[in-house]
């Protein structure tokens, strides 16, 4: 039942500073951090959509191991992290999360205790506070839904929409290939956006979730501007060789993969070219100890709209803004 699962969840979740009131009222109070402005992103992922539980499609199809199932755990933790991913691409500090959860009526109360545990692994390791959320049953697939609130210095929140031409464009991280397995083990940025917004200027920031030509045409079309991609210095991970050659038959090389598969997490900056530079030359352990960052300059910012590739003999060629995008009528 709801109320006994809700009654156990409260009674993990630690003290936190930031809540004035926590969890368990109508609603939390937070207590925002002194001279700061309030962020908030909601992300949502359904079963079927955004990950496959237990290895079977929300209407009941057999999968075939792509992509991998997920367990109740891991989808805990990606709810928390896709949000956390969104504040990162503002440059802004993770506070407080809200979780809303709708479960299937046909094992939830095993599902909703994997995902509490996720989420709060999830939330411990990014120092965020549980504030509270909401959850239903129904006869549907599993759907968690986060809302992330962050904080940022006033004037200093990174937006898609400021993107100036001649600026670099820099990615911090190989693409492509997500689906084999790191769609569900999603690293958000945000200790490295904290870091880069203190020492590096940037002109505008989008994260990598729906696929790189998708996401930057987007932080293209936002600023007015357009941009060349220099294609043979795009990163492309590991993963997006291994899915190519496990389905060749798809016509899409590893390239193509970097380009359109998303679920990255990655961020894109638009920097001033000395800023970028500095960036990536700089030693990215005593940037942040410990990241995994791999940051490379792919591209530059134009006044022409639209988004075009360089290919290796140099030819200019339009590049479709390709990537996940939610259909419906």
């Amino acid at each position: 039942m709801e109320t006994d699962f809700v009654r156990r969840l409260l009674a993990t979740l630690p003290h936190d500073d930031r809540l004035e009131v926590p969890a368990g009222d109508d609603a939390a109070v937070l207590r925002p951090p002194g001279n700061r402005r309030t962020v908030v992103t909601v992300d949502m992922l359904t079963e079927g959509v955004d990950f496959l539980l237990g290895g079977m499609l929300a209407q009941g199809e057999p999968t075939s191991g792509f992509p991998p199932p997920a367990t109740a755990e891991q989808v805990g933790r990606k709810a928390v992290a896709v949000s956390l991913s969104d504040l990162a691409a503002m440059a802004a500090r993770p506070e407080a999360i809200v979780v809303a959860v709708a479960l299937p009526r046909q094992g939830g109360r095993a599902i909703a205790d994997e995902v509490a545990k996720g989420v709060a692994e999830m939330a411990a390791a990014y120092d965020v506070a549980i504030a509270g959320g909401d959850t239903n049953a129904w006869d549907g697939p599993l759907v968690v839904s986060v809302t992330a609130i962050g904080s940022v210095s006033p004037g200093r929140a990174w937006r898609r929409d400021t993107a100036l031409p001649g600026d670099l464009l820099v990615l911090t991280g190989p693409l492509g290939g997500s689906l084999l397995g790191r769609h569900l083990a999603v690293t958000p940025r945000c200790r490295e956006a904290e870091k880069i917004a203190a020492q590096f200027a940037v002109h505008a920031a989008i994260d990598m979730s729906d696929g790189l030509a998708l996401d930057c045409t987007r932080l293209l079309t936002a600023s007015g501007v357009g941009g060349v991609l220099d294609l043979p210095a795009i990163p492309i991970h590991p993963d997006a060789v291994r899915l190519h050659n496990l389905r060749p038959g798809d016509g899409r090389g590893p390239l193509a993969h970097a380009l359109g598969d998303g679920e990255d997490f990655e961020l894109l900056l638009a920097m001033p070219p000395e800023a970028a530079a500095a960036f990536v030359n700089a030693d990215q352990n005593q940037l942040l100890a410990g990241t995994s960052m791999q940051p490379a300059v792919i591209g530059t910012v134009v006044a022409e709209p639209g988004l075009y590739g360089r290919q290796a003999d140099e030819t200019i060629v339009p590049l479709a803004a390709e990537g996940f995008d939610h259909a419906f009528d």
